[in-house]
């Protein structure tokens, strides 16, 4: 069904989103991962919409930037019930000579749109071989010091996804997925069987208590990859 109004400017879009996603603008800074003070500032044209943001709006809410930027195409490639669950990895397309497992240009811990959604052709940096790794897995960056040393800032990890969230293995590293965060935690067995402690490998970090039911997916870490470059 075709909207009523059609929004006409990149700030009218935006708000079209929010109402789609039934979120308030508090919300919505939130989900994009920037100061509610700054996006009032945006959206009341105090300041100018910078390129930077209108990504964050395109990764974290899988948004055309064409629809968003001039109004032409469609917002969503695919209604939302066509979208992958998001414990999945979606099927690889891939040239029966391409081997190796892919490698994503995505920060696995910013923003909080759900992981898989984007995991897209388009954001394949190329493709490596790892001995022992499995074909599920893809490999993503990490930015942030929180599981220091164990994985650097700027290192990468092969993940693969758990499809089951009750088959946890205690004291591995996880890709945690919730509401309004991912992130890289160890995770732990709480004497609450309801909930789980989130353990960082940097002592700067305090422990997490979550419950259970806030996971939306989980990825294991099957390898952590650091690369020193010496020129």
């Amino acid at each position: 069904m075709e909207d009523r109004i059609s929004p006409t400017t990149t700030i009218e879009r935006l708000r079209y989103l929010m109402g789609v996603l039934r979120m308030n603008q508090s919300e919505f800074a939130q989900r994009l991962g920037i100061n509610p003070t700054t996006l009032s500032k945006y959206m009341s044209g105090r300041i100018t919409l910078t390129d930077a943001l209108l990504n964050k709006v395109v990764v974290n809410c899988g948004v055309s930037k064409r629809w968003l930027t001039t109004g032409d195409d469609v917002p969503f490639a695919k209604a939302q019930e066509e979208l992958p669950e998001v414990s999945m990895i979606p099927e690889r397309r891939v040239a029966r000579d391409q081997a190796g497992v892919p490698v994503y240009d995505i920060d696995v811990a910013a923003g909080c749109m759900e992981l898989s959604r984007l995991f897209t052709e388009d954001r394949i940096e190329g493709y490596i071989n790892l001995p022992d790794v499995s074909s599920d897995c893809v490999i993503v960056r990490v930015l942030g010091d929180s599981m220091a040393p164990a994985i650097r800032s700027g290192g990468r990890v092969a993940i693969r996804p758990i499809r089951n969230l009750h088959n946890i293995f205690w004291g591995r590293a996880y890709v945690v997925v919730m509401d309004d965060y991912r992130m890289i935690k160890y995770l732990r067995k709480n004497a609450d069987p309801s909930k789980v402690t989130l353990h960082s490998c940097n002592p700067a970090y305090d422990d997490w208590d979550i419950d259970r039911s806030e996971i939306r997916a989980l990825f294991i870490v099957e390898a952590i990859i650091h690369c020193d470059l010496f020129c």
